[in-house]
Order: structure tokens, then C-alpha cells, then sequence
């Protein structure tokens, strides 16, 4: 490509690819003949996206009984509770403490990241398949901070930078608030709730 420095082909070349990654996020598991399987089941097009960054969604937690749900369907309108990061055992996570304390900004960057699996698994336990998110719409993180810490949008960042990963920037954007606040239950770093968008029955 003559007239080109190597730096400007390269940096065409990251575009085009980037550009390519959000347009299949876009279709998502719209066609069957995007899934693939495994063994018996079925695997949509997000679930196959987690699997190849080698991350497992974690099961419910175990022997919690709650006045409320953890998500909660009204009509195509899909509202997820606070979640916290959570163990692979579906236990609350070790990581706990304030961020500017006990914790920096990329310790809760981690966490956030944790808590966004720690939703999808909510809503793929809800939906049945991940690939039935339409669109992520809403997302509030509030994340336990010390009285000077002010990151608060760097930490969340994980969970924001995850789910556009999966989804793409059509599905994935979202409009978002990153707060800080005193003290979280049970000292975990980051909590996020939210709300997506679903596919029709």
C-alpha cells in the first residue's frame, strides 16, 4: 500500500478487525447455526465466547434463601439485583476490603470482573441461554471505598470492559453510574446491579 507508513496499515488493520469482532457480537446467537455443541448440549454464541477466554460462570450460592429475587423478568425488561463477586464454588468470594485500604484500583477492576460472571450466571439460570440478552441497558456499581479513594469508574471498568468483550458495542453498551460507598455487606469490594433487554420468547 504505497503512501502508507507500516504504523497506518497496522493501525487499519486493528479497525477492520475491531470492526468485524462488534458486527458478530451484533448477530449473537440470532442463527442456530451459530451454536455449536458440546457432547449433547447446546452451546450459544456467549457461552462459547466465555468459554474461549477460559472463564466459567459460577453456580448459585449455595443455601441462600432470600426475601427477593436475583432477577426478576417484566416483559422484555430483565432487572438483576446487587451481585457480588463469588468464588467458583458459588461461595462469596475471599477478596473483601475497601479499595484505597485493604484493596487497589486493579484488585477491584478483578472483582468487578468477577461480579459481571457472577450476573451472567444469574441471568443464564433465568433465560436458559445468554445469547437471549438483546441488549445491556443499565448497570449501577457501587464499589467499597475509602474516604480519599476516587476510582470508583476504573473499578467498574471491569465489569463494563467484560461484558462489551461478549456482547460487542451494539449489544453491550450501557448507560452506567460508579459510586462509592462506606461499607458493602459482608466487606466485598464491588457490588453492580442493573437491567438488560431480552429477546422475545
Amino acid at each position: 500500500m504505497t503512501g502508507y507508513a507500516r504504523t497506518d496499515i497496522q493501525r487499519i488493520v486493528e479497525i477492520l478487525n475491531n470492526l468485524l469482532n462488534s458486527c458478530r457480537a451484533a448477530v449473537g446467537g440470532a442463527f442456530a447455526g451459530g451454536k455449536a455443541r458440546t457432547g449433547n448440549r447446546s452451546m450459544g454464541d456467549i457461552e462459547q465466547r466465555l468459554a474461549a477466554a477460559g472463564l466459567t460462570l459460577p453456580p448459585a450460592m449455595p443455601g441462600v434463601r432470600l426475601p427477593f429475587a436475583f432477577v426478576q423478568r417484566t416483559g422484555s425488561r430483565l432487572l438483576f439485583s446487587g451481585h457480588g463477586p463469588q468464588a467458583p464454588n458459588g461461595e462469596i468470594h475471599a477478596v473483601r476490603g475497601k479499595l484505597g485500604a485493604q484493596l487497589d484500583v486493579a484488585e477491584g477492576y478483578d472483582a468487578a470482573r468477577l461480579v459481571a460472571l457472577s450476573v451472567l450466571a444469574s441471568i443464564q439460570r433465568e433465560l436458559g441461554s445468554l445469547d437471549r440478552v438483546a441488549r445491556w441497558t443499565r448497570v449501577f456499581g457501587m464499589v467499597n471505598s475509602a474516604p480519599a479513594f476516587c476510582d470508583q469508574p476504573a473499578v467498574i471498568n471491569g465489569f463494563s470492559d467484560l461484558i462489551l468483550s461478549l456482547y460487542g458495542t451494539v449489544r453491550g453498551s450501557h448507560v452506567r453510574s460508579a459510586i462509592g460507598v462506606a461499607q458493602l455487606p459482608f466487606n466485598i469490594p464491588v457490588e453492580v446491579e442493573g437491567e438488560v433487554e431480552v429477546h422475545a420468547d
